[in-house]
Formats: C-alpha cells, sequence, structure tokens
C-alpha cells in the first residue's frame, strides 16, 4: 500500500511541478510578447521626424502612423480575442506575435507613405492580440491566490519595452536608422515565439474547449444580460481612463521637457525613464495588494493617487522635484494597468474570457488615440500643466464607474 501511495504522490508532485512550470513559461511568453509592443510603439514616437523627412511626409501623414497602429489594434483584438476563445490560447497567441514580427520588418523595407501606412495597420493588428490572450493565459495558468500579481507580471513587460525604447533609441537611431529601428523589432518575437511553442492550453481553456460552443458566443456573453452589460460599460470607462492618461501624458512628456525647461533629447529620455520605473513598480506592487486587499480596493487607491499626482506635476518646476513627481505620478497614472488582466478574468466566463479583455480594451486604446490630440489643443490654449492637472477629472469619473459599475470576484473560481 505505502508503494501505491508512493506512486500517487509522485504523480500529483511531477503534475504540479509540469503546472508550476506551465505556469512560468506562460507568463514569460505574454511579457515578452507586451514588451515587444510597447517597444515598438513608443519607437514609432521617436522616429517619426526621420522617417518624415526620408519619406517626405507631411505631419498628417506622419501622425496617421500611429493611428493606423492603433485602428489595426482595436481590429486585431477583436478578431484574435474572438478566435483566441475558440481555438485556443497558444495557438492564437502565436498566430498574433508572427504577424505583429513580419510587418513590423516589413516597415523597415517601405519606400513611401501607403506602404508604410499598410505595414503599420497589419502589424496594429497582430499588436491589438497580445494584451487580452496573454493576460487570459496567465491567469488561466496560475492558482487564484497569485492570479492578480501573475497579469500584473505580463502588464510589466510592456513597461519594460518602453524603458528599453526610452534608453536605446536615442543611442541606436543615428546609428541604424529608423529602418535598423524597424528590424529589431523581428528579434523579441523569435524569442517569444519559441517560448510559446512549449506552452500548454490551461486546463481551464480545455475544459471549456470540450463544450460545444459557436463562433458567435463569444461576442454575445459581453452582453448576455443586465449586470454583464453595466460591467462592460464599466470596463470601457476603466480602459479609456487608463489609456488616455497614460498616453496622454507620455506623448508630450518628453515635449514639455524639452520646450518648457530645455532638456535635450537625451535628458529627456532620462526623466521619462523614470516615470516609466515609477509605472513599473506602482504595476509590481498593484498585483500584490489586489491578491491581497481585492480588486476594488486598490483600483480605488491607485485611481486617489492618480487625480491628486497629476495636479501636483502640473505645478512643479525644480529639475529634482519633476524627477521624484514623475516617479510617483507614473506609479499611480499606470500602475492600475497590473489589475485589468485579472479583474477581467473574473468577470467574464471561459468562452469570453480573452474576447473581454481585448474587446474593451482595445477600446481604450482607440479612446486614447484623443488622448495626445486633446492634450496637444489644451496645452496649445492655456499650457501643458493646465492639461495634465486636468487629467484629474477623468480619474474622477473613473472612481465614480468602479464604484457603481465593477463589482468584486477577487479568486473566484475561472472554470
Amino acid at each position: 500500500m505505502s508503494q501505491v501511495q508512493d506512486v500517487t504522490l509522485g504523480a500529483i508532485d511531477t503534475a504540479a511541478s509540469d503546472r508550476d512550470a506551465d505556469a512560468r513559461r506562460a507568463l514569460w511568453g505574454s511579457a515578452l510578447g507586451y514588451a515587444m509592443d510597447g517597444f515598438d510603439l513608443l519607437i514609432l514616437g521617436f522616429m517619426l521626424a526621420a522617417i518624415s523627412k526620408d519619406l517626405h511626409l507631411s505631419q498628417p501623414q506622419a501622425a496617421s502612423l500611429v493611428t493606423g497602429t492603433l485602428v489595426g489594434a482595436v481590429v486585431g483584438g477583436v478578431v484574435f480575442g474572438m478566435l483566441s476563445d475558440r481555438l485556443g490560447r497558444v495557438r492564437v497567441l502565436t498566430w498574433s506575435i508572427v504577424l505583429f514580427a513580419i510587418f513590423t520588418g516589413l516597415c523597415a523595407l517601405a519606400q513611401g507613405y501607403w506602404d508604410l501606412l499598410a505595414y503599420r495597420a497589419i502589424a496594429g493588428i497582430g499588436l491589438g492580440g497580445e494584451f487580452g490572450i496573454g493576460m487570459a493565459l496567465v491567469a488561466e495558468a496560475w492558482p487564484a491566490a497569485k492570479r492578480a500579481r501573475a497579469t500584473s507580471y505580463v502588464g510589466l513587460g510592456w513597461q519594460f519595452g518602453v524603458l528599453m525604447a526610452a534608453l536605446v533609441t536615442p543611442v541606436l537611431l543615428p546609428v541604424i536608422g529608423w529602418r535598423g529601428m524597424f528590424a529589431l523589432g523581428v528579434f523579441p518575437a523569435v524569442i517569444a515565439y519559441a517560448i510559446r511553442r512549449r506552452l500548454h492550453e490551461p486546463d481551464v481553456f480545455i475544459a471549456h474547449q470540450a463544450k460545444a460552443a459557436d463562433a458567435g458566443s463569444s461576442l454575445r456573453a459581453l452582453v448576455a444580460d443586465a449586470e454583464t452589460r453595466r460591467i462592460g460599460i464599466g470596463m470601457i470607462i476603466l480602459c479609456s481612463v487608463q489609456n488616455f492618461g497614460y498616453y496622454g501624458i507620455m506623448i508630450w512628456l518628453p515635449n514639455y521637457l524639452s520646450t518648457r525647461f530645455g532638456y535635450g533629447l537625451t535628458q529627456s529620455a532620462l526623466w521619462t525613464s523614470v516615470t516609466i520605473a515609477g509605472m513599473a513598480f506602482g504595476i509590481f506592487l498593484f498585483g500584490h495588494a489586489a491578491d491581497r486587499f481585492g480588486r476594488r480596493a486598490t483600483f480605488l487607491t491607485y485611481m486617489i493617487g492618480a487625480a491628486i499626482m497629476v495636479v501636483v506635476y502640473s505645478q512643479l518646476t525644480a529639475a529634482g522635484a519633476l524627477l521624484i513627481g514623475g516617479a510617483v505620478m507614473g506609479f499611480f497614472v499606470n500602475g492600475m494597468l497590473g489589475g485589468y488582466g485579472a479583474l477581467m478574468s473574473e468577470l467574464y466566463p471561459t468562452a469570453a474570457r480573452a474576447t473581454a479583455q481585448n474587446v474593451f480594451f482595445n477600446i481604450g486604446r482607440a479612446v486614447a488615440g484623443f488622448g495626445p490630440l486633446v492634450v496637444g489643443i489644451v496645452s496649445a490654449a492655456y499650457g501643458f500643466p493646465t492639461a495634465i492637472a486636468g487629467l484629474a477629472l477623468l480619474y474622477l469619473i473613473d472612481i465614480v464607474a468602479l464604484l457603481v459599475l465593477i463589482p468584486e470576484r477577487r479568486g473566484v473560481d475561472l472554470a
């Protein structure tokens, strides 16, 4: 009997070890893919001037390269999210990363505006699938007690990519040019693809896949009843404010530091990097706090902190204060990114989990496309400090939406 027990316990330990290894690989693969997304979007902002000069683009044409990427991301979010809920997280995540990598690389070969715009839009389609599928995969692979911190680590991937872009672009762009920078976008995809080849579908999804489901069920599940529709409205508000605040600040921050305080590209990149570092720490801490204190309580704390800090930052003028203030502002403004993966995974069923993540977060991205425009208009009329301080109103709306529309479901069984 003892031998039978030993064999049984050994099998259980082996299975648990395999699940832990799969969970870690799911985390690394998703985080690396998301890092590549962050890297690509930020270097595009840095390279617009060089691209415009080389290809003789007008200012609207240059701006449309960013818009085209974000529009593609919205389309890709919906399409890849539905495919993931139907065909599997790992398979569809791999498709999205390959599509993104190929067309990012093709951008290096662009000969004019129209082919570059097409490459950016198609790369955006691949980019749009990354967030929701990776978050759903990690949420399903990790235990409930560590779900928020695991999905927050995926969010850290984006910050790592953005940080690397801020640090390496001023160094590499003068040497390899914008074509070489686009070519670099292929290599992280190779690493992420290699990791994903060793991934397995989570048990939660395999159990779901064994049941019959029609292709349109994931979208219908987002509006299944009054409560679900109410939650959906809340998530659209939360994701829109999150992305609006992030892009509104990050797109204009280097320009603000340069024009008001005379910082050069390298110095502006340093100040921006410190803000990004604050964001990364905020994301990391959010995941641990959400697992310990709950999703709503942690979101509420960060929203209040964001509303206060954008006002405080707008009043700073001393270099040291700007450096510290930027880190603290970043902590709250983008630290909330650490909570969306776990929150939406617990609010929606397996049949619609990746679709919900991608649809709502990419709607937020679409709204965020107006963030730099609105901040630019307000800045032109009243100054950048006023524009940044005005973001506090958005976080107050965020707080109301959270308290009225979003329930607490920490640790719920995803099966």
